[in-house]
């Protein structure tokens, strides 16, 4: 049962706000396939190994591992790393895009931090950094130095229409 929480927790995670995301995706049923699982809930981790492929709804993540760490039954940290980490959503806005060779996501504080290679795309605009930090609470996105990175950071904007 405490699987299928934290699997919600990390597919609704995305870096649309929820006002953004399809109406349907939180009622559709989670859908995980991986090669393998180690759970150890006396250590409070489980780890999900190899073409790891997550699903609700509109919303998509494929990564190579996912680590899940637990306090009883309620996940505090979830670490997702691939060559790359892939999140897809579709929004009312359009297709929500992301990849990094790692995402962390903190459950107390709401930050989805993507490192390495990362980039986010969403309306044709895109941002791509070493480091880019979403903050789910107040939707704002900090790439490059503003997200502690090391690297710049560099921006494809589409003009208005």
């Amino acid at each position: 049962m405490y699987h299928r929480s934290f699997l919600l927790l990390l597919l609704a995670l995305g870096v649309a706000s929820h006002a953004l995301a399809l109406p349907g995706d939180k009622d559709q049923p989670v859908e995980l396939a991986a090669d393998s699982v180690d759970m150890d809930e006396s250590q409070g981790v489980s780890v999900y190994r190899g073409n790891v492929d997550l699903r609700q709804g509109s919303m998509q993540l494929l990564a190579d591992v996912v680590t899940v760490k637990h306090r009883g039954r309620a996940p505090t940290q979830i670490t997702a790393t691939g060559n790359p980490v892939r999140f897809k959503q579709d929004t009312a806005e359009g297709v929500v895009r992301a990849k990094a060779q790692k995402a962390d996501y903190g459950v107390d504080a709401e930050l989805l931090i993507l490192t390495d290679k990362a980039s986010l795309t969403r309306a044709g605009n895109t941002m791509k950094s070493d480091r880019i930090v979403y903050d789910r609470v107040r939707h704002q996105v900090k790439g490059g130095a503003a997200a502690e990175g090391k690297k710049r950071v560099f921006m494809t904007l589409q003009p208005g229409k």
